[in-house]
């Protein structure tokens, strides 16, 4: 049974006194529809073998196959103790942004294969799932009834008469925040966050709300233990505010928190909110009741600053100022996604001139730079559109493979090294190059870093040491399988940063109960740097190497060296 006065108060704050009665009936009917349907897991909790891949349903393609079987065949094959958790990008019907557009929630796209695809993956991998709930496709049932006048659906969107003043709301992105659309009762004007074929839902009707919770218990049902709630953060609107981070956007998620706390605690909200960080934060609510994990949108960004002036001082003192609300919540860190590098996060954290010089980076190494609009009307630079192994390394200077591979290995080891969980894109996994072709063919920036591969061309790499794929996976590959065997990487442990010198980014971590401690060293520079351990620690064996270091106090590091301390 549901906790009935919590969710009570909640329905209550969202749409008042009179209604709630209604709506708590309908809701306590959904959720018995599912009481005897939701799998068990096969563990739960988090540890630090945990590691995500984030990877597209068609990320891997080969002839006469359905993407998804291609994607579980490889990642049955290759990936089980690398990564045990999967972040499979929307894999829906959809209509556009690369599956961000959803047509039909409960659907498996046909084109990239079926639930039972889902299904053979969970075997070895812990599921996340997208929820995007901000918005559903233009093309999708519900708007197209939408637009016959349907009286179903009449509610389902937001419609905006006349002209209100809109300049508080906060965009994500230079298109309209409007858009006209003719229904069977004449021209309507149709909030849309994102592109015109993204209608957004209207959460201010309950009936909204119970279907997106019927189909956030569905996910759950198909085995789905993470569920990432895609840019939560602007599902609430009211005209005249800001529109983001409202009151009724948090009562939302902890609505989400406080179903799933009773019929399936094992499952995990992770929020997609890629804002300044200390409004990141909020999501954790107050550390028992919203995200149980939060994207680190700040990380990627700090991590490119602090190798292009190679120096950790900026890096360092955003990680020792990280605090988390409780013991229950942790960091979804990462460096590279489906999306580019974004700037919001940082802002109040880098120096405008610093931001200005990753642009410039960007630039120059072959990348794009998308804008969002401000409520003065003028633009700023949002996002960096590059590949990650771009962003660290130009692909068209002149330095050795092997210098621009150890680059790449001391970002990741940056992310490795951290309190949370780790996630890792498919391209960064893999060492690839960014597809600016492709970003000028589809003439959208994100497709850069969005290229999907043959299995039989990235298997014959891999197979080949040479490479550039083979190697990149096989330094990160035994970094996270080094870091799984220590508790000390547990993501509900300890992190203190560490004063070794102005070149390196260093921590300690420590296990929740204090019996393992690693010391994480990393030379961000390009040039060799002698770091100076503090006092009082004392090194027993460098993981990495497998070498003895008993009773050093300084180390030589050569450019981009990685060094993991046992204490």
């Amino acid at each position: 049974m549901l906790a009935k006065t919590e969710i009570t108060q909640l329905l209550t704050d969202l749409y008042g006194s009179q209604s709630v009665d209604a709506i708590l009936n309908r809701l306590f009917e959904l959720t018995r529809r599912y009481e005897n349907r939701l799998p068990l897991p096969k563990r739960t909790g988090l540890n630090q073998k945990d590691a995500f891949l984030i990877a597209y349903p068609d990320q891997l393609r080969e002839p006469g196959t359905k993407p998804l079987s291609s994607l579980a065949l490889f990642c049955n094959r290759s990936l089980p103790a690398v990564t045990p958790c999967i972040h499979i990008l929307p894999f829906f019907p959809s209509s556009s942004d690369d599956g961000f557009s959803v047509i039909d929630y409960r659907q498996v796209d046909p084109q990239n294969g079926s639930w039972q695809d889902i299904a053979n993956l969970q075997q070895n991998f812990r599921i996340m799932v997208d929820g995007v709930f901000n918005h559903v496709s233009a093309q999708s049932p519900w708007f197209q009834a939408f637009l016959r006048d349907d009286p179903t659906y009449n509610d389902f969107f937001i419609v905006v008469e006349d002209s209100p003043d809109l300049s508080q709301v906060v965009r994500p992105r230079a298109s309209p925040l409007l858009t006209c659309f003719k229904t069977s009762s004449g021209l309507k004007q149709v909030w849309t966050t994102f592109s015109s074929d993204q209608t957004d839902l209207n959460f201010k009707n309950p009936q909204v709300l119970l279907e997106i919770l019927d189909i956030l218990l569905f996910y759950v049902s198909q085995g789905a233990e993470f569920i990432r709630l895609d840019a939560i953060a602007y599902l609430w609107k009211e005209i005249g505010t800001p529109c983001i981070h409202l009151p009724h956007t948090h009562q939302v998620i902890q609505l989400f928190r406080a179903v799933l706390d009773q019929l399936a605690p094992q499952v995990y909200l992770i929020t997609e909110t890629n804002v300044p960080h200390s409004e990141n934060l909020s999501y954790f609510g107050d550390g028992f009741n919203e995200a149980q994990l939060v994207y680190n949108f700040a990380l990627p960004p700090l991590v490119l600053d602090a190798i292009r002036q190679g120096r950790g001082s900026t890096l360092s003192e955003w990680v020792a100022g990280l605090v988390l609300p409780s013991d229950r919540v942790t960091f979804y860190n990462f460096l590279a996604s489906h999306d580019g590098i974004g700037l919001n996060p940082v802002r109040g954290i880098l120096a405008d001139a610093n931001i200005a010089a990753l642009v410039e980076q960007t630039l120059g190494q072959g990348g794009f730079v998308s804008f969002k609009t401000n409520p003065d009307g003028s633009r700023s630079p949002y996002e960096l559109n590059i590949n990650y192994f771009d962003a660290l390394s130009d692909p068209a200077g002149k330095e050795p493979l092997w210098r621009q591979i150890e680059r790449a290995v001391a970002a990741h080891a940056v992310l490795f090294s951290l309190l949370g969980v780790p996630a890792i894109y498919f391209h960064s996994l893999f060492g690839n190059r960014g597809w600016r072709e492709g970003a000028l063919q589809t003439g959208h920036n994100r497709t850069i870093n969005r290229q999907k591969l043959e299995l039989l061309d990235l298997e014959r790499e891999l197979g080949d040491p040479m490479s550039i794929r083979s190697q990149v996976f096989n330094k990160l590959s035994a970094l996270l399988l080094l870091r799984a065997g220590y508790p000390a990487f547990d993501p509900y442990g300890f992190q203190v940063v560490l004063a070794c010198g102005e070149p390196f980014f260093s921590l300690l971590r420590r296990s929740p109960d204090g019996s393992s401690r690693v010391l994480c060293l990393i030379n961000l520079s390009s040039q060799t740097q002698t770091a100076h351990l503090p006092v009082g620690y004392h090194p027993r064996l460098e993981l990495i190497s497998g070498l003895p270091v008993d009773g050093v106090i300084s180390i030589q590091m050569q450019p981009y060296q990685v060094c993991w301390f046992q204490l």
